[in-house]
């Protein structure tokens, strides 16, 4: 079994309070289709949400981003056609609020992981040099294989994309996969 974890799809990240905007919109689909996929393979999907609460002058992020995802708005809703693949698959996907950038950080996701014996994990999401890096180091240094989806990862920053990318795979050892790639299914 696999797993898929899904990073911060949400609609303020794509076009609201903190847009990646046409890069983001650029991978809807390809996200959407690899949600499909694993679910319907009966692999474990994870939905891995930013949770800020409002005026939280304490967070790390409040010096370096405008408030976005804010617990109750609408802004921390999966965006386009992710929202209806997660209602179609709700039984089959896991919704898991995170409060830093890693997936990891102050969840359950590593537990959840080994309870289920999963050794692999494929990520996609944005942004590709933050909250998605953040979770592959933390996959990385926890022993689990990474597979980052190429065609599934978008930033607002082309540059700081290309250097993840480039780290994923040099530094992490992460397999890259496109769709249509044959190591994709790896």
């Amino acid at each position: 079994m696999k797993a898929l974890i899904v990073v911060d799809f949400t609609y303020d990240f794509v076009v609201g309070k903190l847009p990646v905007g046409d890069p983001a919109l650029a991978i809807e689909e390809r996200i959407a289709e690899l949600t499909e996929t694993f679910a319907e393979r009966g692999d474990w999907v994870v939905m891995a949400v930013d949770l800020h609460e409002e005026n939280d002058p304490d967070h790390p992020e409040a010096k370096l981003f405008p408030p976005h995802n804010i617990r109750g708005t609408a802004g921390r809703e999966l965006y386009g056609r992710l929202k209806d693949v997660f209602a179609k698959y709700a039984d089959r996907i896991t919704w898991m609020d995170k409060t830093r950038y890693s997936a990891f950080h102050g969840t359950a996701l590593e537990e959840e992981l080994r309870k289920r014996n999963i050794r692999e994990v494929h990520l996609a999401g944005v942004c590709t040099d933050i909250c998605v890096l953040h979770t592959a180091v933390d996959a990385y240094n926890k022993g689990f294989r990474t597979v980052i989806h190429e065609d599934a990862v978008a930033s607002f920053n082309a540059a700081g994309h290309e250097w993840a990318l480039g780290h994923f795979k040099g530094t992490l050892g992460a397999a890259i996969a496109r769709k249509g790639s044959i190591k994709e299914e790896a």
